[in-house]
């Protein structure tokens, strides 16, 4: 839609990045609201969630980079080395499951260093945070042109025409598109209603954190229905509707079941 705002001089001012600095402080004010209802210290979780921040960055374009490397060429997405390096590479938003995998890390690697915030209950406060984080970025992803849905014919279809959509993302252009990117906002703003209302209902500490990865990962699963740029890291095990996304999700689901089975045998611990 609208990829760049405006420019400033000669330094564009890109809607995506735009939408992902607010993100960042919408998601990361309310983990403090959620926080302080723990009585956890609202200046370390802000230290935690830019860690996270950094993190999330990185590990989104890395798995970009991996998916792309590893993509047949001539599908989409396919990437060689030599494009890894270029400017399209850097501008480029990432796999939004690869910087979740990496944030994830690097919560459990700081915690584990010792911050003065319990893990559970520490996890439980920053979730809701980053699924609102998630559904403003989603709305950077529709302005950008990037993760575009698939060809339909419905009242509510998008059709894409900036020039720049096509050349940062491969867009295709005056074609009807599922704006499976507000899809996905819906489908975020959903988790975090999920995990707001449970969390009044709380029965142990992290039930809220595996919660977040069980219907994250089901919501990517139905949502990588309508995606239109799945080729990129389609047929994996030999399954062509394994796609990247719908892998991710599998194992976030895997995870948060893991995770609430064994954080519910054991109460006790924080």
């Amino acid at each position: 839609m609208h990829p760049v705002l405006f420019d400033i001089g000669s330094f564009p001012l890109g809607t995506y990045g735009l939408l992902l600095a607010i993100a960042f402080f919408a998601g990361t004010a309310l983990a403090k609201r959620q926080a302080k209802l723990d009585g956890l210290n609202p200046a370390a979780i802000t230290d935690l969630a830019i860690a996270m921040l950094i993190a999330a960055i990185v590990g989104s374009k890395l798995l970009m980079i991996l998916v792309g490397l590893f993509t047949p060429a001539g599908q989409e997405g396919a990437m060689t080395l030599r494009e890894v390096f270029t400017l399209s590479t850097l501008r480029a938003g990432g796999a939004i499951h690869g910087g979740i995998i990496a944030a994830t890390a690097t919560f459990f690697w700081k915690l584990r260093k010792g911050q003065g915030l319990p893990l559970r209950l520490t996890g439980d406060a920053l979730v809701p945070g980053v699924a609102l984080g998630q559904a403003i970025g989603r709305l950077g992803c529709f302005s950008a042109g990037c993760c575009y849905g698939t060809e339909t014919h419905l009242p509510w279809a998008a059709t894409f025409t900036n020039p720049l959509a096509q050349a940062f993302s491969g867009t295709p252009l005056g074609i009807p598109l599922h704006p499976v990117q507000l899809y996905n906002t819906l489908a975020n703003l959903t988790v975090m209603a999920i995990l707001l209302v449970v969390r009044g209902k709380r029965q142990f500490h992290g039930q809220i954190f595996a919660l977040y990865f069980l219907v994250e990962g089901l919501g990517r699963v139905i949502t990588e229905t309508w995606r239109g740029d799945v080729d990129r890291g389609m047929g994996w095990l030999g399954w062509a509707w394994l796609s990247t996304g719908r892998l991710t999700g599998i194992a976030f689901m895997m995870l948060g079941l893991g995770l609430w089975l064994f954080w519910n045998r054991h109460q006790e611990a924080k």
